[in-house]
C-alpha cells in the first residue's frame, strides 16, 4: 500500500490545484460597463441608418435606434463582448418589425374610422370583418399636411382609448392592436364571439364620435 504522505500526496494536491485554477478561469470575457459603452458608441450611426432605411422615417429611426440599445443593455449587459454585434442585430430588426406592425395597426384604425358612416348602428357585425387595411403604413405616398394629420389624428385616437369602458378597450386593442379574429379574441376575454363583436363595435362607434366632437373628419 502506497503511503498516505510524501512527493507523491504533495504532487497530486499541487495537480488539483491547478486544475481549479483552470476550471474557475472563465473561458471567454464577459462585457464591462465600458466595453458596452464602446460597443455602442461604435455601431450607432450605422444602426441609425440602417433604420432610417428601413422605416424611412428619421424620428422613428432615432427611436428605434435607442430603444434597441437600452434592449441591449438591459438584457445582454454581461453576454460576452464576441456575442454583442449578432444580439444587436438581432434586437433591431425585431424592433423595426414592431414598427412596422403598430403603424400598420394605427392605420388601420383611421381606415375603421373613416369608413363608418352614421346608420352603422348593427352591433353583431365586428367593422374590421369587412375592412381593407392602409395600404401605405409609412405614409411615405402622403403630403406633409396630410401626414401631419394622421399622426395627431392616431395620437387622438390612442388618447380616447384610455375613455373607454374596459372591456370594450380589450376587445378592441385584441382585434385592431394584437390582430386576433375573433374566435382567438372569444377565447382570451372569455365570452362569447358575438360580444366581441358587440365590443368592438360599440369601441369603434364611440372613438369616432370622440373624433367627430375633436373636429376630426377621416
Amino acid at each position: 500500500m502506497l503511503p498516505l504522505r510524501g512527493p507523491w500526496i504533495a504532487t497530486c494536491a499541487s495537480s488539483e490545484r491547478s486544475i481549479s485554477r483552470h476550471i474557475a478561469r472563465p473561458r471567454r470575457i464577459l462585457s464591462s460597463e465600458g466595453e458596452l459603452a464602446k460597443f455602442l458608441s461604435e455601431i450607432e450611426r450605422r444602426a441609425f441608418k440602417q433604420a432610417a432605411y428601413a422605416v424611412r422615417d428619421t424620428e422613428a429611426a432615432l427611436d428605434i435606434v435607442q430603444d434597441s440599445m437600452m434592449k441591449l443593455a438591459e438584457k445582454y449587459a454581461g453576454r460576452p463582448v464576441e456575442e454583442l454585434p449578432m444580439l444587436f442585430q438581432r434586437i433591431l430588426q425585431n424592433t423595426i418589425r414592431d414598427w412596422y406592425r403598430r403603424t400598420k395597426v394605427r392605420n388601420t384604425w383611421t381606415t375603421l374610422f373613416s369608413s363608418l358612416s352614421p346608420n352603422q348602428d348593427d352591433e353583431d357585425t365586428d367593422p374590421l370583418e369587412t375592412l381593407q387595411a392602409a395600404a401605405d403604413p409609412t405614409g411615405e405616398g402622403m403630403n406633409p399636411a396630410d401626414h401631419l394629420q394622421r399622426i395627431q389624428t392616431l395620437e387622438t385616437i390612442e388618447e380616447a382609448l384610455t375613455k373607454l369602458p374596459a372591456r370594450q378597450r380589450e376587445a378592441f386593442l385584441l382585434r385592431y392592436w394584437e390582430e386576433l379574429d375573433v374566435a382567438e379574441t372569444a377565447v382570451a376575454m372569455g365570452c362569447s364571439e358575438g360580444s366581441v363583436k358587440t365590443h368592438c363595435s360599440r369601441a369603434t362607434h364611440a372613438l369616432a364620435g370622440w373624433l367627430k366632437a375633436k373636429g376630426i373628419s377621416l
